[in-house]
């Protein structure tokens, strides 16, 4: 059973760095529009603050949660943006407060989650280990966002092999909301972490394989970039197709960003 508490960690560092990009911004600087269309950077971390409200429900009470999921049903295609809107009303100084607040009840409701617990979620049940991962990959992907409205380059680091992870074993769910049956063979994904380290994945021998860096790699499965203009090269057609759908976060099929150059 793997311990929780690295990608937990991983997942506070991710958010305080965040914290800090945004933490002295002017309340002007919060109106800012994102690549995301129609979302301003209050909207982003709205966005965030309401995931965070979630998960703390889906690890403390599972019945809060499921009313949450039913009330999520009714609109499918636009209870994020619903809940995003709501929390981009606030004003900044509230906003801030209320993701910091979220998120450390958050942490501490998984630190101390008993061994072996599976909360319900949007998509499979996940360990505590998994909610985390999910988390930070959100966070991740949202502060891209953020950085990107304030003209901030943010260096990729080791943290990124959560999102690797999380994105290789999302395959079969990417071809289930696409309406697509998942390949019955496992891939071999190897993937050049920022540090240099080659992360690898699934069976030496596979004959569907995918290769390139690792930040490219999280860009795909988190939507922040189209494959064309990504670095990522796929031997077989199952492992082709898998890179033009791929998705590591949970709900339907996201329309992605559209490549480089391309018109508005």
């Amino acid at each position: 059973m793997a311990d929780p508490t690295p990608v937990i960690d991983d997942l506070r560092a991710e958010s305080e760095e965040l914290d800090r990009l945004i933490a002295e911004l002017t309340p002007a600087r919060w109106a800012l529009p994102t690549p995301a269309p129609g979302w301003t950077l209050a909207h982003q971390i709205a966005h965030l603050a309401w995931t965070d409200r979630s998960a703390l429900l889906a690890v403390t009470d599972e019945e809060a949660f499921q009313t949450l999921v039913e009330k999520a049903l009714t609109a499918p295609d636009s209870f994020v943006d619903q809940g995003a809107e709501e929390g981009a009303r606030l004003a900044p100084a509230a906003l801030l407060a209320g993701w910091r607040e979220g998120r450390d009840a958050l942490d501490r409701a998984l630190r101390a989650a008993p061994p072996g617990s599976r909360f319900p979620w949007y998509g499979p049940p996940m360990s505590a280990a998994s909610m985390a991962t999910a988390r930070l990959m959100e966070t991740w992907a949202h502060g891209l966002d953020i950085a990107e409205a304030l003209g901030v380059v943010r260096p990729p680091g080791d943290r990124l092999r959560h999102v690797a992870r999380l994105g290789v074993r999302t395959r079969d769910f990417a071809h289930t909301v696409h309406g697509l049956t998942p390949p019955a063979d496992e891939f071999r994904v190897e993937l050049t972490a920022p540090s240099g380290e080659v992360w690898a994945y699934g069976p030496e021998d596979a004959p569907q394989r995918v290769t390139g860096p690792a930040l490219d790699f999280c860009l795909l499965v988190t939507q922040r970039a189209h494959r064309t203009d990504l670095a990522l090269t796929a031997v077989g057609p199952d492992a082709d197709r898998w890179l033009d759908i791929a998705q590591a976060f949970a709900g339907p099929p996201g329309t992605g960003r559209p490549p480089k150059g391309a018109p508005e």
